[in-house]
């Protein structure tokens, strides 16, 4: 199948361009004629320009689709007539594209979820699973109505979470260059004067002065050490299993982000959980399905053990409990939810309580970060001033009046 660069005419006359995959031009203007299009001229281009020219579909655009869909299933509309008129409405060039696929795939006898799961770079095999799960089930407006309130709390989570991070990196860029311009610079010119006077200087400032000569004199390899560092390491985590799940440990154990950190991957887990067991997926398969969406080799080794300990008829509850990564207070609402026969609700009851628990995290790391960071540029500062201005002092109390 080849990629065509279009330019086509709707009913109304307006001009529309884009690009799509088709056989060939017959094949090109039959998938025109099912988005409204008229076709005026075409050209074939290779893959790499395709994909620049059609752009990208969004998290926001997925959203979009959920609360769509689901008014398209909670008003009856047949799913062939409104994914048409769906695709009218959007204005991505690429999502219409593959709502395009999706009606031709229908037309052609696939269910919904079997035309979903051919665009596996655009719907997850989490998104695939619930809507399949909500037309067995004949749930498929909930299915969507949660799938977008979780969509939107992970964009949501993502943003908070990128403040979280950009705030201290930012602080700390901040900082090395604060360091560097003093000990490049300042430092130099006090450390000729006091030499030129002839004093002996205290161990503060001989530190001070070899920190500053290290920088003059071996900059590139002080930039040069830590990007190589950083660049193995970024290779060794991509192709080693060991690595991966090495820095994955280390990221929950860092000091304030680690806790956040796992506390998020929780949230998320939990909220995709208990979304599959409330669609009719079984709990075995739910799991299963998890460790794509913690994004951590830890977690996804505890949730391995999970899944064979429940397979070898343990509860739920004790399954959890040996990952020894859940709260009491979470455990205790797992085994009240199993034993009244109410595991959905629990779980519920936990996804609730992982959201409330990461947003509250996330704004004290906010809030802690940002004093946190101050003290260590004041400390920096000072420290610096002191091993300076120290012998200065000293030469000032000898003088007599």
């Amino acid at each position: 199948m080849s990629t065509f660069q279009y330019k086509a005419v709707d009913k109304e006359g307006k001009l529309a361009r884009g690009d799509i995959n088709a056989i060939n031009e017959v094949d090109l203007e039959l998938r025109l004629k099912h988005m409204g299009l008229d076709l005026i001229t075409f050209r074939q281009i290779n893959k790499s320009s395709s994909a620049l020219a059609r752009g990208n579909i969004t998290r926001r655009d997925l959203i979009t689709f959920c609360l769509d869909m689901e008014q398209i299933t909670r008003a009856g509309i047949p799913l062939m007539e409104g994914l048409r008129d769906l695709r009218d409405s959007i204005e991505n060039p690429r999502f219409k594209e593959v709502i395009t696929s999706l009606l031709e795939d229908m037309e052609g006898g696939k269910m919904l979820s079997q035309a979903l799961g051919t665009h596996s770079a655009v719907f997850s095999h989490v998104f695939v699973s619930l809507v399949k799960a909500g037309e067995q089930a004949g749930k498929l407006t909930e299915v969507f109505e949660n799938l977008g309130a979780t969509l939107k709390w992970q964009d949501e989570l993502i943003g908070q979470t990128q403040r979280l991070m950009l705030y201290p990196i930012i602080v700390l860029l901040i900082i090395i260059g604060v360091v560097v311009v003093l000990l490049v610079v300042l430092v130099p010119q006090v450390v000729s004067l006091l030499k030129g006077m002839g004093l002996e200087l205290p161990l503060q400032t001989r530190v001070l002065i070899f920190l500053s000569n290290s920088i003059v004199h071996y900059w590139p390899l002080l930039l040069g050490v830590p990007f190589l560092a950083g660049v193995i390491s970024f290779m060794a985590v991509r192709q080693s299993q060991k690595a991966r799940y090495l820095w994955d440990y280390l990221k929950l154990h860092f000091p304030i982000t680690g806790e956040i950190l796992q506390k998020i991957i929780l949230a998320r887990f939990a909220n995709f959980f208990a979304l599959m067991y409330q669609s009719g997926i079984t709990i075995l398969d739910a799991i299963k399905t998890s460790e794509e969406i913690v994004a951590n080799r830890v977690i996804v080794d505890g949730l391995q053990r999970a899944g064979q300990q429940i397979g070898s008829g343990e509860s739920l509850t004790e399954a959890f409990r040996s990952l020894g990564v859940f709260p009491p207070l979470v455990l205790r609402m797992l085994r009240v939810g199993e034993t009244t026969g109410a595991l959905d609700t629990a779980l519920m009851n936990i996804s609730y309580f992982y959201n409330r628990d990461v947003k509250e995290a996330v704004d004290k790391g906010l809030k802690l970060l940002g004093p946190l960071t101050t003290v260590i540029l004041a400390s920096i500062l000072l420290s610096i001033m002191m091993a300076t201005l120290l012998p200065v002092y000293d030469i000032l109390g000898k003088f007599k009046y």
